[in-house]
């Protein structure tokens, strides 16, 4: 990802939104950068298009009341976790060792 992308996205302040219809979890982000939206059955391999523009293969499970996201692409693996603390949203991204985390306010 380039310099200017990463600038961007980073001051993007985006909406998160999680529902649920049955058993099809989606995932919405809002923002002014770029809009997305995955849907997905917990522990079903699903393809996806991050906002990075990347195509990985994503996994999502709920643990202790996480939902965990494994994206594989390349040989390369980045795991997400979203969990709520204090009635905020409150995502980890960890890849290689490292770890970044962003935190939702409810609107």
């Amino acid at each position: 990802v380039g310099f200017a992308t990463r600038k961007v996205a980073g001051m993007a302040k985006p909406t998160l939104i999680i529902s649920v219809n049955g058993d099809v979890v989606t995932i919405k982000s809002e923002s002014t950068f770029k809009n997305t939206e995955s849907s997905f059955k917990l522990g079903q391999e699903f393809d996806e298009v991050t906002p990075d523009d990347r195509k990985v293969k994503s996994t999502i499970n709920l643990d202790g009341g996480a939902l965990v996201q494994v994206q594989n692409w390349d040989g390369k693996s980045t795991t997400i976790k979203r969990k709520l603390v204090d009635d905020k949203l409150v995502l980890e991204c960890v890849m290689n060792g490292v770890t970044a985390t962003r935190v939702y306010e409810r609107a």
